[in-house]
């Protein structure tokens, strides 16, 4: 990934951080982030994939908290390049969008977001703290 791209970094032991990064790639087991919070005495952060969630790609940290995404592919019209995904997360949390690359044994795979109202513009999903994975019929 060339340019900074705005990453919301979730962990699987919960734990969040924001900020932005110029290497990130699915190919490689960590990446650098450069924390969003520039206060910090450290604001380059090496992160492994192997301890995450996923990697929320989102059009701004700030987000709109009063916003309920819509779920369930209930708006009628809408298509898009992917199948119709759904993603169950060991953390309880199910999320819907579309994917084009999902592969049980690779690392993780990018669920590109249903609501184009969504902070969120893609994810990059980790296989390991994925649970279930369906593809409901178009």
């Amino acid at each position: 990934m060339a340019l900074d791209q705005n990453l919301v970094v979730r962990f699987q032991n919960g734990r969040v951080l924001k900020g932005t990064s110029k290497d990130f790639s699915t190919n490689r087991d960590s990446f650098n982030l450069t924390l969003a919070n520039r206060s910090s005495a450290n604001p380059l952060v090496k992160i492994f994939l192997r301890d995450l969630k996923g990697i929320f790609f989102v059009k701004d940290f700030v987000g709109k908290k009063e916003y309920q995404e819509d779920k369930g592919f209930s708006k009628p019209g809408k298509t898009f390049y992917g199948k119709k995904t759904i993603v169950h997360f060991k953390d309880g949390e199910i999320l819907y969008g579309f994917t084009q690359n999902y592969a049980p044994d690779r690392r993780g795979f990018f669920l590109y977001s249903y609501d184009s109202q969504s902070n969120n513009l893609k994810l990059f999903a980790i296989n390991s703290f994925v649970t279930k994975v369906e593809f409901p019929p178009l």
